[in-house]
């Protein structure tokens, strides 16, 4: 995803403070510094019909059920630093949803990697027999 497709997605994001636990002593209880993130992509204008399907699809267990994204961020203690990192997060799922896996081909064993396996249950199994009781 480039800057320009980065800048258009980031018209569409919509952001909420709320009070934050964690860190902060008594600044906790009164500044908002817990960022949530939402992202409507069923409304989206920016993509298209497979691209909705395909986000829908790959992240449909953080999805509400009108198909908002929602991501939180409270890990720091300014409201600024964790709406960098909701929106830094934001866009690394959205990019792991469109990388295309490479489709594993299937392959055999070697003659030698066979050989090394038979070798070495042969090594065990003599030194499991070594341990026995000799019979005279």
């Amino acid at each position: 995803m480039d800057f320009a497709q980065k800048k258009e997605l980031m018209k569409e994001l919509t952001f909420q403070a709320s009070r934050s636990g964690g860190a902060g002593g008594q600044n906790v209880n009164k500044v908002n510094t817990k960022i949530t993130l939402y992202f409507d992509v069923e409304n989206s204008e920016l993509l298209n019909d497979t691209e909705k399907e395909k986000i829908k699809a790959a992240l449909k267990n953080r999805l509400t059920k009108e198909n908002v994204l929602l991501l939180q961020s409270d890990n720091n203690r300014t409201q600024l630093t964790n709406k960098e990192e909701a929106i830094k997060r934001f866009y690394q799922l959205i990019n792991e949803v469109f990388i295309v896996k490479k489709k594993r081909r299937a392959t055999k064993p070697t003659f030698a990697s066979k050989k090394r396996r038979l070798e070495g249950k042969k090594l065990h199994s003599d030194k499991k027999s070594n341990r026995k009781k000799i019979d005279f």
